[in-house]
């Protein structure tokens, strides 16, 4: 059964995913929101998205850009838990997985290191 779980709370729950980044990590993120939606309209399924020029190939010419936009989808990571405890867990995966992103790690890479 899906959890419920208020908008806020699901809030509050990618903020503390967003601590438990290493400082030198938090410090080093560049020009980049973190939003929580519904769900993707394109992608129902999809837990979350980067969307942005990953630190990696920014060149110097960035400037002037509206910021990256990492976004977590709150109702599949709900649907797909049964706990509190597995929404913790799901989300500060979710949040890795595209901060990860943000610093030009790709999915293949991820899943060498486990966080796919």
């Amino acid at each position: 059964m899906p959890v419920q779980m208020s908008r806020a709370r699901f809030e509050e729950l990618v903020g503390e995913a967003l601590d438990l980044l290493p400082p030198e990590l938090a410090s080093a993120m560049d020009n980049v929101v973190v939003l929580v939606e519904d769900c993707d309209p394109d992608d129902p399924g999809l837990l979350g998205l980067y969307h942005g020029i990953a630190l990696t190939e920014r060149t110097s010419s960035y400037a002037g850009v509206l910021p990256d936009r990492i976004t977590i989808y709150a109702e599949p990571i709900l649907a797909m838990c049964s706990s509190e405890e597995e929404v913790v867990d799901e989300v500060a995966v979710t949040v890795v997985h595209e901060v990860a992103h943000h610093f030009g790690i790709d999915d293949a890479r991820l899943h060498e290191l486990g966080w796919a």
